[in-house]
């Protein structure tokens, strides 16, 4: 099963996490389709773009997952609609494709992880609907060991 020409089913929902504490990640129909609509507006027209393969670090979590990874609360990869893309394949840097989806593309949340001014460590992305997208863009740094973000 796809999620998407360029994303398995595997691949949208590994997690050596859960497979070490043994917790079920598998998306309900809800989540795939939501996980299937990012991967339409956001995965499919970046990874075109660059003509690269792009590495996943992380998509669907589900609930008991996002907990016991430490995740927000109310994070969106819980729904399926956020995915952390890295550019660990060597085909085009974070920055490059964080500039790309700010400048072309539709998205709810877009953020620069950590990293400096030069490249993020990784990026962030979120899609929920055409009216319902913030198109909010972020910055993740570090301040006495809590995360905070930043508009930009």
């Amino acid at each position: 099963m796809r999620i998407s020409k360029h994303i398995s089913y595997k691949e949208a929902t590994q997690s050596q996490t859960a497979v070490r504490k043994g917790i079920n990640n598998e998306p309900d129909a809800y989540q795939l389709q939501n996980m299937q609509v990012l991967a339409e507006k956001v995965f499919e027209p970046l990874r075109e773009h660059f003509g690269v393969p792009i590495a996943i670090n992380s998509f669907f979590r589900s609930q008991k997952l996002n907990k016991a990874i430490g995740g927000a609360s109310g994070s969106q990869h819980t729904q399926g609609r956020a995915i952390d893309i890295d550019d660990t394949l060597g085909g085009v840097s974070n920055k490059q494709m964080f500039e790309y989806i700010k400048a072309n593309l539709d998205f709810d949340q877009l953020i620069w992880e950590f990293g400096n001014d030069n490249n993020p460590d990784w990026v962030h992305v979120s899609y929920v609907s055409p009216s319902e997208n913030r198109n909010r863009v972020l910055r993740a740094s570090k301040k006495n060991g809590k995360t905070i973000y930043t508009i930009i």
